[in-house]
């Protein structure tokens, strides 16, 4: 089953939370970079994490360019195409804080949130772990 679908049972009450990070990890997503002087990949700090946005095709992209209202701003949306498993083992330890990733973030009942947890992130990089590596 492919990501979306997964984010779609899971919503739906009748998905499996290990076949859903399954389908994220192997999942190639877009990745907007984003524009200023630090650059990087597009995110936004929420409740203290930061959320990187990623997208499952270029349409989920270009609903995120319209709510954001710059649809027509002739703006060039650069992006990168990264496996979820690179998202959550190389990109997140290098953040500085804690760090996820959003897929969809548009979408409304189409997005996700796969959170800073065991699990998801490397045990350095999950804020449900203490320094021992046990869940807090």
């Amino acid at each position: 089953m492919e990501l979306t679908a997964e984010i779609a049972a899971i919503r739906n009450g009748a998905g499996d939370p290990g076949r859903l990070v399954g389908e994220f990890r192997r999942a190639a997503l877009l990745v907007p970079l984003a524009d200023g002087p630090d650059g990087g990949l597009m995110s936004a700090v929420s409740g203290g994490i930061r959320w990187i946005y990623a997208f499952t095709d270029e349409e989920a992209l270009a609903r995120f360019a319209v709510a954001r209202g710059e649809a027509e701003s002739g703006r060039e949306w650069e992006f990168l195409s990264v496996l979820g498993a690179r998202l959550v083992d190389a990109v997140v330890p290098l953040a500085d804080g804690p760090a996820g990733v959003v897929v969809n973030v548009a979408d409304g009942d189409g997005s996700m949130f796969f959170p800073p947890v065991a699990g998801i992130v490397p045990d350095g990089s999950a804020v449900d772990l203490t320094d021992g590596g046990v869940a807090a």
